[in-house]
């Protein structure tokens, strides 16, 4: 989930919760102090970008890890709840800074549990991630619902039914979206029994620009089918002519599911030639740290030049239409005598 929507979120949580009372002889945090650390502390758990300063592999693979682990939840809190009070000068306990702070959290975690990428819940006793891929990292109307509840709550101080409200549309809507996931599922499965795959892995991943785009990822050992679908939209529908603007271009890419749109895919490309080089690549040391960050590779292309050769992939969860793929690595070597290196590409994105 975005940033944003992140910090939204945190306020949105703490809002429905949030305590009014005052008893004598105890500080209360005031409804603004309570918002406010659940803001913050929402945000908090993407403060591992600071891996970014080390490289960007480095960042990818501890990314939505410890900090956004179940089991350190508590220990996060404390932690902030301390801080807040001592930010506030001590006015204020560090425990009357624990819900709100607690809350902010367990709303950032729950944010990213229902996307693609994967989060480290039992860290730091498994690194295994676990998602829900329900909602694209960028979600329009996810973070619209979070900003109707809190602007409407702003409108009533006194009342929490209309950030209630809120979550409960917030859920409405991811269960509607695990519908849409239900569908794309029974379609993937149907073009399983078509084709006769025996053993495969099904990915089922929300895309960007609408609720009704998925990304069908069906591997079979070094095979991807591959299916950008619109469950939306009929043939019948689609326009002749497909604006020049990108947007509009990546929407026209999701097809609708009567036409069909398969795309095979081989994990290491269609020539044999360059098949055992490309492997020898794949399979170095150098790239060992990319083989274990990547669930669904591809090669992209391979670059031979009187420099060097290498051969460049991506993961399949970040290649979207008419946008090169993000987080691109390449196994390098000048010639047939040197070591092979790891060379990271950028992409469009100021992470990548």
């Amino acid at each position: 989930m975005d940033p944003l929507t992140h910090a939204l979120s945190g306020a949105l949580f703490v809002r429905a919760a949030a305590s009014f009372q005052t008893h004598p002889g105890k500080a209360v945090l005031p409804l603004r102090l309570q918002v406010i650390t659940g803001s913050a502390a929402a945000a908090f758990p993407d403060a591992d970008l600071v891996l970014r300063l080390i490289d960007t592999l480095t960042y990818l693979s501890w990314h939505q890890g410890p900090t956004h682990s179940v089991i350190l939840l508590p220990l996060w809190t404390c932690l902030l709840a301390r801080l807040f009070s001592w930010l506030s000068d001590e006015r204020y306990p560090w425990r009357s800074f624990v819900l709100p702070a607690g809350l902010g959290i367990a709303a950032h975690i729950a944010g990213d549990l229902v996307t693609s990428y994967g989060l480290m819940l039992f860290a730091p006793f498994s690194s295994e991630r676990f998602s829900l891929p329900l909602v694209f990292v960028i979600d329009p109307w996810f973070s619209s619902i979070i900003i109707a509840g809190l602007v409407v709550s702003w409108c009533y101080p006194q009342n929490r039914i209309p950030a209630i409200v809120a979550l409960l549309v917030l859920c409405g809507y991811v269960i509607f979206l695990s519908a849409l996931h239900q569908q794309a599922a029974a379609i993937a499965n149907r073009y399983v029994e078509t084709q006769s795959i025996s053993r495969v892995q099904i990915s089922i991943l929300p895309q960007p620009l609408s609720p009704f785009h998925w990304k069908i990822i069906i591997r079979d050992r070094e095979t991807y089918h591959l299916a950008d679908i619109d469950l939306w939209q009929s043939t019948d529908e689609r326009q002749a002519d497909v604006p020049t603007w990108l947007p509009f271009r990546m929407a026209a890419a999701y097809r609708p599911v009567a036409e069909n749109n398969w795309q095979i895919r081989h994990q290491f490309g269609n020539d044999p030639a360059r098949a055992a080089l490309i492997r020898e690549a794949w399979l170095s040391s150098a790239f060992a740290s990319f083989r274990a960050f990547s669930r669904l590779p591809l090669l992209e292309n391979v670059d031979s030049t009187e420099q060097g050769w290498c051969a460049w992939f991506y993961d399949l969860r970040f290649k979207f239409p008419e946008l090169p793929p993000s987080f691109r690595y390449g196994a390098c070597r000048h010639d047939n005598r040197a070591d092979w290196i790891m060379v990271r590409q950028p992409g469009v994105f100021y992470i990548d």
